[in-house]
């Protein structure tokens, strides 16, 4: 199917189902420079990354520096399998094996939208440099080694709201990219869901996300998640930091009914000890 095709067959509404989920996976903030006021999705901003120091690219409609040349083929292989069209790869610091788990119509409507933007020409970011091919070994072989379970299905045996809550945390929410552990080799120890870790992003210790009482939410109520979910204050009225403030920016323009979703999923999850006492 060709790119103005792709456009054409947009089903009315997949723009604001598209915006939606760009929302709650704060694509905007990855891909704008804010710190030099650039445009919108436009990219440039500057992740200090395991891999190291990296920009985003473009992600509007400009054919040139963006990716207005690219068929909802060639977003479904970048979104599942981090693979561009001219066959380069990506490095997981771009979240696709999370992804990877959008259903199909949710990746149709997230394209719709981006080529609903205002096309901006970006040129390359200056001092972006190479990244160290020991990094990009390393982030390729967690890559391979990682499991890939394809597209989310619902479990039937479970609610709506269950399940709905299991579809954002495993995709745009990517919760398990930060609190799950991995192992030596950087792949995620899926035996320990959601466990937490002893260093983030960030080096800050993350947060054991199971029903585990000492180290997870054992204690909580599903208010208490919804509340940080939506303004990021805990339980003990402290609020959250690091990495995590960006996220909660992301949570905030939820609906309700999927912040409650999500803590409904969260509070389902068997206990498990976190990081520290593993």
């Amino acid at each position: 199917m060709g790119i103005q095709a792709d456009r054409a067959a947009a089903e009315p509404g997949a723009v604001a189902r598209g915006a939606y989920l760009a929302a709650a996976a704060g694509c905007d903030q990855c891909h704008t420079d804010s710190v030099r006021h650039g445009r919108p999705y436009a990219g440039g901003r500057m992740l200090e990354t395991q891999f190291g120091r990296i920009p985003t690219p473009n992600i509007t409609p400009d054919k040139a520096t963006g990716i207005g040349g690219w068929s909802l083929a060639d977003f479904r292989r970048a979104m599942r399998w981090g693979v561009a069209p001219d066959d380069t790869h990506y490095l997981p610091a771009f979240p696709f094996p999370f992804y990877a788990r959008v259903t199909d119509a949710d990746l149709a409507d997230l394209k719709a939208f981006l080529d609903s933007l205002p096309p901006v020409s970006t040129p390359d970011p200056a001092g972006a440099g190479s990244i160290a091919l020991l990094a990009r070994a390393r982030a390729a072989i967690a890559t391979a080694l990682s499991p890939s379970p394809g597209p989310w299905r619902p479990d039937p045996g479970r609610d709506a709201a269950w399940n709905r809550g299991a579809y954002l945390v495993a995709t745009v929410g990517r919760c398990g990219d930060c609190h799950t552990p991995r192992n030596a080799l950087g792949v995620p120890e899926t035996d320990r869901f959601l466990a937490g870790a002893a260093a983030g992003v960030d080096g800050r210790k993350v947060p054991n996300l199971t029903a585990d009482v000492k180290t997870g939410l054992g204690s909580w109520s599903e208010g208490d998640i919804v509340r940080l979910l939506t303004d990021g204050t805990l339980p003990d009225f402290d609020t959250v930091q690091g990495a995590m403030v960006e996220i909660v920016r992301n949570t905030a323009r939820l609906t309700d009914a999927d912040r409650h979703a999500i803590a409904h999923f969260l509070l389902s999850l068997p206990a498990m000890p976190g990081a520290a006492t593993k």
